[in-house]
């Protein structure tokens, strides 16, 4: 299986990512970033672009993929809903249909958020938000649209990129995990690649769901 990745740079990307590059399922991983990723392997190869809404001059390099996992994203802090919007909804609705076009065979998977806002009628504005993305997406005519919903999640050894808290969690993992069920990195990508070879029963999945998937 052939993957692009996004988010590479970020905490859940490069725990996907090193998931991906250890996963004997996956061939070849295509990591679509703003910023080099600072790893070198020998299934990776890296695609910078200043802006995911413009890959026409990329385009040649986003072909023959099987899926996506699309885990670039940010926080809503200080961002007001229009500023969000154009990263959480326009940008990944810009990057898809792109992929779609040049891969209609392709697997999308999203990582959204719990408590994310189906009805994208709510009073959270990034719940909202992040709803609206994943109902687009799934109207999407992909082979599979997925959109992965994990709460908290503990870093995989040897990633570099894990925010200040994450070591705390690390470490009071267990503790934390029966009062707020997560799941590993790890597990999060092997979900991921999991719901690309053999699909997932619903189109948004939660922590139950994903641990499920990633066992399978």
């Amino acid at each position: 299986m052939k993957v692009i990745l996004t988010g590479a740079t970020g905490m859940v990307g490069e725990g996907v990512l090193l998931e991906c590059l250890d996963n004997p399922a996956v061939e070849q991983v295509l990591s679509v970033s703003r910023r080099p990723c600072g790893r070198a392997h020998a299934k990776l190869a890296e695609v910078l672009v200043p802006d995911f809404r413009e890959l026409g001059g990329v385009e040649a390099k986003l072909t023959g993929y099987d899926a996506c996992f699309y885990c670039a994203g940010i926080s809503s802090v200080g961002l007001n809903e229009a500023q969000y919007t154009v990263i959480s909804y326009d940008t990944p609705l810009a990057f898809a249909s792109t992929l779609l076009r040049l891969n209609p065979g392709m697997t999308f998977v999203h990582v959204s958020g719990s408590h994310t806002d189906s009805t994208e009628q709510g009073k959270v504005m990034w719940a909202r938000v992040k709803g609206k993305a994943e109902n687009a997406l799934m109207r999407l005519p992909f082979k599979g649209v997925y959109n992965f919903r994990p709460s908290l999640m503990k870093p995989t050894p040897g990633q570099q990129k894990v925010k200040g808290g994450y070591y705390l969690i690390r470490i009071l993992y267990p503790l934390f995990n029966l009062v707020f069920p997560g799941m590993s990195l790890s597990d999060v990508g092997r979900a991921m690649i999991n719901a690309a070879r053999f699909g997932a029963p619903q189109g948004v999945l939660e922590v139950p769901d994903m641990k499920l998937l990633a066992a399978r």
